[in-house]
């Protein structure tokens, strides 16, 4: 390794030039500490060599010395600001290099100044960041119209379907249009492309306004009632209305957004929203779409796409929505040529091409699959083809699953099979995606990872370098997306396709996926957080490499606790767990932790009253529902069953008092349950926690059974209606 040499620099000059180096505004951005070593002792070099670059013969790399001394003395210090740069100078300890005891006082000084100088520069960002519902509204908008301008960036051909959309741009029709096709068919591409065109499409003289969302690109894009909004706010800027009459409430804000579009009726407006079915949320599609169920009026446009693959529930619902069959457009596949068209323009863009013979092998697998994000991942691949590699390193895949696959094998040779396998198969596993500092902490606790990843070294800390996971998500570039979820930036897979080939190879048998929902189930328990040592197992080849004598050992992996709430220094809860109320129970389920489930989820009254406290009734009754459809699929828990089904009907019968009074859930499980303790195990040991724990929320608690228990003649209470009375009753078989 050598530094100041291009071709052989280290990772962390180029971490320190791309950093400190390369960044324009270094005062705001960067923080620089220099520590000089007096009275180093060269000749014990198994410890020198941890401090100082040694040749093979373990003298000191003099070359590589005057490089970083170069580095550091000459460019850093022309580049950092003075303030934020801070030098420290220690004695050498001839045993350690450096030791704990002896330089506590350089130690202890260093953290506190990198901790109390990187929160005020974490602070100061913070106040320069417009947080105001402008600031975050225009940061939005931003965001959809820099996704449109790159997804346009290399558009060919679909002269047929722009000519559809510029008709229904221009005709008077109050209906939405809905592009659609399979995953990956250029939906997105073409949605944008109309949207840059509406400037062509409409008159001069009328000024129109454009409201552009590419659903799941953002947080605020990623479910219904974020979205639904930004577009409210969108829309109330525009025509200068208040920001803060926005419910945060679904039915409100449909009712709202409708109400909106009526004091639109003076100039144009047009809605375009890509991927709609990507949407996020647990509830039913009806529920999920009904702000587009609706006559628009005649000034609004709205273009929507939409997955029509396997005949998704969103795009049926659309086509119960949406009467008229003319709104409804295919997107097809490019075609062979245009195919290839695209291919050659992207190649333009970065001043590459490839060899005829080449060509011809682009062209058969182009022949076989013309769709958009087949062309993408032949492009990822051609781009790495040299003019003079050999024919077996320029094969291609001839469908899209294969493709990724491809991908997927490249990127594990690149960073190493298990652990991009693992970080792939959790992202994979969980419900609405991970953060990527829940990645960090999954793969932390994975000891299968950690001895993969610490063959040639024992970590002071046993945990999973960040930077791992950094290079694989660069080898990933749009197939990921962040997403909000439970109030978290969360990263999930942007297209299916990449999640059916992620499931398709690392979850082969029930044993891979046991052992990925049990792992991400521990993580949300909290088992090994707050400090908890978790033990692992040396390899044969650590014992043999480091002449270790133990078997064992463990170490904290430096997680956080999982409780249901958070609390202030006073004891009032400051917010919910949101994350682990809504994953949790997922992954018992999907990991057949049935007695975990039953014990801290569906029959504990903690975790009943949190999740009610914070998540819609539905959210819970979605979770009995799961619980119900595994468990009989499993045979064998009738009675379990049973119990389940009791407490969800309980739920439903006192929806009208919990949804609004979610201090109310003891009295009313007490009140219904009662006279079917003896029988039910599970609802005893419930029953017994309202006693003692539901006097904490609320005093007044039953000693008999006096409200309508579950099985009787009433299943639901109508109650709350916002807007109008209910006049008809519709039944439906489900």
């Amino acid at each position: 390794m050598r530094w100041g040499v291009r071709d052989e620099a280290t990772v962390t000059e180029r971490e320190i030039t791309n950093g400190i180096l390369n960044v324009l505004n270094v005062k705001r951005h960067c923080l620089a500490y220099f520590r000089q070593i007096n009275k180093i002792d060269a000749t014990n070099t198994r410890v020198v060599e941890k401090f100082i670059d040694l040749t093979a013969k373990g003298d000191i790399d003099r070359e590589a010395q005057t490089l970083l001394n170069h580095l550091r003395d000459t460019r850093l210090i022309a580049k950092i600001f003075a303030p934020n740069l801070v030098k420290f100078t220690v004695d050498w300890n001839p045993k350690q290099g450096l030791d704990i005891e002896q330089h506590f006082e350089y130690l202890k000084e260093f953290c506190e100044h990198f901790y109390n100088n990187i929160t005020k520069l974490v602070r100061k960002a913070m106040r320069r960041e417009d947080r105001s519902p402008f600031g975050s509204l225009f940061n939005e908008i931003l965001h959809h119209l820099h996704s449109c301008n790159h997804s346009v960036q290399v558009f060919e051909g679909r002269h047929k379907q722009l000519h559809t959309i510029e008709n229904y741009i221009k005709s008077n029709s109050n209906s939405p249009l809905v592009l659609h096709g399979l995953h990956g068919s250029g939906k997105t591409s073409l949605l944008a492309k109309a949207a840059t065109l509406l400037e062509e499409w409409v008159d001069r003289d009328n000024k129109f306004i454009l409201i552009l969302r590419f659903i799941g690109t953002t947080p605020d894009s990623s479910s219904v009632i974020p979205f639904l909004t930004s577009i409210c706010q969108q829309i109330s800027y525009n025509f200068m209305l208040p920001l803060d009459d926005v419910p945060d409430d679904l039915i409100g804000l449909t009712f709202h957004f409708k109400q909106l579009l009526l004091k639109t009726r003076e100039q144009l407006v047009f809605i375009f929203i890509d991927s709609i079915d990507q949407l996020s949320e647990n509830m039913e599609s009806s529920i999920k779409l009904s702000f587009l169920s609706q006559q628009f009026p005649d000034n609004l446009k709205v273009v929507i796409s939409c997955s029509s693959e396997d005949r998704s529930k969103d795009f049926e619902t659309l086509h119960k929505m949406i009467e008229q069959k003319d709104k409804f457009v295919e997107v097809e596949e490019l075609g062979a040529q245009l195919g290839i068209d695209v291919i050659k323009r992207w190649l333009q863009l970065i001043r590459r091409d490839i060899t005829a013979k080449q060509w011809q092998t682009v062209g058969i697998a182009i022949n076989d699959c013309s769709l958009p994000i087949f062309a993408k991942l032949v492009f990822a691949e051609i781009i790495r083809w040299k003019s003079y590699s050999k024919a077996n390193q320029t094969l291609l895949s001839n469908t899209v699953m294969d493709s990724i696959f491809r991908l997927f094998d490249r990127i594990e040779v690149q960073h190493g099979k298990t652990l991009v396998s693992h970080a792939l198969s959790y992202i994979t596993a969980s419900k609405n995606g991970l953060s990527e500092s829940e990645l960090e902490d999954m793969l932390s606790l994975d000891d299968i990872v950690l001895d993969d990843v610490f063959q040639y070294h024992l970590p002071p800390v046993r945990r999973i370098p960040p930077l791992l996971w950094t290079r694989i998500r660069n080898d990933l570039p749009n197939y990921l997306t962040e997403r909000d979820a439970n109030g978290v930036n969360a990263m999930n897979w942007y297209h299916k396709q990449f999640r059916d080939a992620s499931i398709q190879r690392y979850f082969i048998s029930d044993t891979n996926t046991h052992y990925f929902h049990s792992s991400i189930a521990d993580y949300y328990m909290g088992v090994w957080g707050g400090g908890v040592d978790k033990p692992f197992k040396y390899t044969e080849s650590q014992k043999q490499r480091f002449k270790l004598i133990e078997e064992e050992s463990k170490a904290d992996r430096k997680v956080p606790t999982q409780p249901l709430a958070y609390f202030s220094i006073d004891g009032r809860i400051t917010r919910y767990n949101l994350r682990k109320l809504a994953e949790l129970p997922y992954h018992l389920i999907r990991a057949k932790r049935f007695n975990d489930l039953l014990k801290t989820v569906l029959f504990d009254y903690n975790w009943l009253h949190s999740k009610l406290s914070c998540f819609p009734l539905q959210s819970i009754l979605a979770d009995f529902e799961d619980s119900i459809h595994f468990l009989s699929k499993e045979g064998g828990h009738q009675s379990v069953v049973k119990e389940i089904s009791l407490l969800a009907d309980t739920l439903k019968l006192s929806a009208p008092v919990i949804v609004q009074f979610p201090n109310m859930i003891g009295p009313q499980i007490l009140a219904r349950l009662l006279c079917v303790s003896d029988e039910c195990l599970h609802i005893r040991n419930l029953l017994q926690q309202c006693d003692s724990k539901g006097a904490l929320h609320c005093a007044l608690l039953p000693v008999n059974h006096c409200l309508h228990t579950p099985g009787g003649p009433l299943m639901y209470s109508l109650e709350g209606h916002h807007f109008k009375p209910v006049y008809n009753v519709g039944l439906v078989y489900r």
